[in-house]
């Protein structure tokens, strides 16, 4: 007689993959315990476990890393199999917090704005994002009301090229330096038409002004202090009230081509004579020299440096109108509190191919030397949180930084001419580039590609800046126009 065999029992499961990670945040500091986590584990799995260890009360949005490499499918994917690392060791999973609002790119020009009569040389917002400025070799100022893409006004009292336009952080005044040696400051509530007559003009230096800088509105409520560098190698820092210098900054020995007001009482200098100066705010003396370029230092660029631009204004505070400056400062006080942790960060860009990231107020030596450009670095920028920098040069690529350590992250290729200007978003997702070869870019920086072209000036583009608000991007160009970019 035979019997049926049996039905053969399934074989056990294996045991799920884990590994033991350990969450850190960018400035080194281990948030939790170590935790066993599924390799499965994805990057949305991921912030679930974070915003649960940090107690959040609204989950945020953060990014994960692992020796630099993003987290965007799962741990096994992007990092495992990616990097060859074994399960046995434990993974350090560096967290940065995003933006928890999102600025769709721009993709068109929304208008041409047209009216100066040579190049324009240099474009900024208001810190509300309603209205923009911009500087020309027709050494006029012009403001530009973006509801209607017309001129509100246009200010005239320079006598040749106008170098850089900069509004104070409450938004009230705007300052302009010109090739003539001047400083000019306007009433931007109260400008209109074309016989608006300055607030003030400031005299004192030799040549061109080339750079200014507003004291942070946390730290002076009332806006009435700014810096302006000069070629003649001196930085003078004005009463804007009383219209006169309250002390010159004269240790550089050659032109000054870029000066910051930081949050922490101190100003920085640079110049062509290869250094970078930190100088007391409060009274003006030199606290310590950062020395390391091999020639020219062409630009510079704070941590904080979105915090202390737009003052009381956020993403979304565009048009808002504050009782008083007391209470305006506040709100810029609270918002540099809570948005800028540890201490001011500095990164300088030369002509001699390379950056320099500092931490001024702590030491006069570099934190790292930042390589890889083949030729001169013409501008850096921080992302508005300070995680991330970027530097355009000459050699038509924009490189993307690590803004705590330095290291270098990836590059951006696609200009076919020289890289003058970029800009991040405010959500920091995106980043504009302006060129020689007449075109602006936008970049996505999550998958490292291009996402748009911006074509339409008909000639170089020197100048561009993005809204705080995120909505419009603005550039001028060698071509006399300046080009509004909408979403």
């Amino acid at each position: 007689m035979t019997t049926a065999a049996s039905p053969a029992s399934p074989a056990p499961a294996a045991p799920a993959r884990t590994v033991l990670a350990q969450f850190r945040s960018k400035d080194g500091e281990p948030t939790g315990p170590p935790l066993q986590l599924p390799v499965t584990t994805t990057a949305k799995e991921l912030a679930l476990v974070l915003n649960q260890l940090l107690a959040n009360d609204e989950p945020l949005p953060y990014t994960f890393t692992v020796d630099d490499d993003e987290i965007l499918t799962s741990i096994d994917h992007d990092v495992l199999t990616k990097q060859q690392k074994s399960t046995e060791a434990t993974l350090i999973i560096e967290y940065t917090p995003q933006a928890v609002f999102r600025v769709r790119a721009v993709t068109r020009c929304g208008a041409t704005m047209t009216g100066h009569a040579d190049a324009v040389l240099s474009v900024h917002f208001a810190p509300d994002s309603r209205t923009v400025a911009s500087g020309s070799g027709d050494a006029t100022v012009r403001v530009w009301d973006l509801d209607t893409a017309t001129p509100k006004a246009t200010l005239k009292a320079h006598t040749n090229w106008v170098l850089c336009v900069a509004w104070s952080p409450d938004g009230n005044t705007i300052a302009s330096g010109g090739m003539d040696g001047l400083v000019c400051l306007w009433d931007a509530r109260s400008v209109k038409g074309t016989a608006t007559k300055p607030l003030a003009v400031l005299k004192g230096h030799r040549d061109a002004v080339t750079c200014l800088a507003w004291e942070p509105m946390h730290a002076n409520a009332a806006c009435s202090r700014l810096a302006s560098g000069s070629r003649d190698g001196t930085v003078r820092i004005w009463d804007t009230k009383s219209r006169t210098t309250e002390f010159a900054l004269a240790q550089h020995t050659k032109a000054i081509t870029c000066v910051k007001w930081g949050g922490e009482g101190l100003i920085y200098t640079a110049s062509r004579d290869c250094s970078i100066k930190t100088w007391s705010a409060n009274d003006g003396k030199l606290v310590r020299t950062l020395a390391g370029h091999g020639h020219w230092v062409n630009t510079m660029a704070l941590s904080s440096e979105t915090l202390l631009r737009t003052g009381p204004y956020d993403h979304v505070s565009a048009g808002k109108k504050w009782s008083n400056a007391t209470e305006a400062a506040e709100v810029a006080r609270e918002r540099y509190r809570t948005g800028h942790k540890g201490a001011e960060r500095l990164v300088s860009g030369s002509d001699d191919f390379t950056l320099f990231l500092w931490t001024p107020s702590a030491s006069k030596q570099a934190t790292t030397r930042m390589t890889g450009h083949q030729a001169l670095v013409n501008h850096v920028t921080f992302s508005p949180s300070g995680a991330r920098i970027a530097s355009a040069s000459f050699d038509k690529s924009i490189k993307v930084w690590d803004g705590f350590t330095g290291k270098f992250l990836f590059g951006l290729r696609g200009h076919v001419g020289a890289v003058y200007q970029c800009v991040f978003s405010a959500d920091e997702r995106l980043l504009m580039s302006a060129s020689k070869d007449s075109t602006c870019k936008v970049w996505d920086l999550r998958t490292k590609k291009l996402k748009g072209d911006l074509p339409g000036h008909a000639d170089e583009v020197y100048a561009v800046d993005w809204a705080p608000d995120g909505e419009r991007a603005c550039s001028g160009s060698k071509d006399r126009s300046l080009k509004l970019w909408r979403q």
